[in-house]
């Protein structure tokens, strides 16, 4: 039986690099789709305008919101279809509020993603400074946002990563793991977490072989 070998090549922000030795290429380039596409994050998929003088229409308005990565707290929140609450809108467990009411001043203003308002402190936008919208006097601009875990498989906006890069080592059976997040998740928690998930998923088959047999 191969030893499995995790190394820490490089990290520093938002990235991180680690060498897998001992793995099949198949099984790290799997751990890296799994990173992309499987490793839950949250995001806003609930919009309801209020109000909206802007110049931007109300869809508009909403896919930008959408797009807005979001801090992520795994552990807290479950996702939609694991909790049963059976609200479309989501409970506590399932879902984050956030708040926007922005108004136009004597200059053109410009409604920052730092503006929206959330119920839960550790759930907010991962930068303060993400422009939204501008408004201009007597514009404004007032709706309720729901955040919610998803996944990279289902829309962009929840994948927890940019990068997530699989290239090979310096010898045979090496492989460098390049993940860079979004700033929802630390870059190690979604290799991680993807790890996990893939190993949940490799069990289910196992069963599920073991049981047609």
């Amino acid at each position: 039986m191969h030893t499995v070998k995790v190394k820490v090549l490089e990290e520093s922000g938002n990235s991180v690099t680690l060498q897998l030795e001992g793995i099949d290429r198949s099984y790290a380039n799997a751990v890296r789709r799994f990173c992309l596409a499987e490793v839950p994050s949250m995001a806003i998929d609930d919009v309801v305008i209020l109000e909206n003088s802007s110049v931007l229409y109300d869809e508009t308005l909403a896919h930008r919101l959408g797009m807005v990565p979001i801090k992520t707290d795994l552990e807290k929140y479950k996702l939609p279809e694991e909790c049963d609450c059976g609200n479309p809108l989501g409970c506590h467990n399932c879902r984050v509020l956030f708040v926007l009411d922005a108004k136009g001043k004597e200059k053109v203003t410009t409604v920052m993603s730092g503006d929206l308002v959330s119920e839960d402190r550790e759930v907010r936008p991962v930068s303060e400074s993400i422009p939204l919208v501008k408004l201009a006097t007597g514009q404004s601009v007032k709706l309720e946002a729901y955040a919610r875990l998803g996944r990279g498989k289902e829309h962009a906006k929840w994948q927890p990563c940019s990068v997530a890069v699989l290239t090979d080592g310096k010898n045979e059976g090496q492989y460098n793991l390049t993940v860079e997040s979004v700033g929802g998740l630390p870059a190690k928690k979604i290799v991680t977490k993807s790890i996990e998930l893939l190993g949940k998923k490799l069990k289910e088959i196992q069963v599920s072989v073991g049981g047609a047999s």
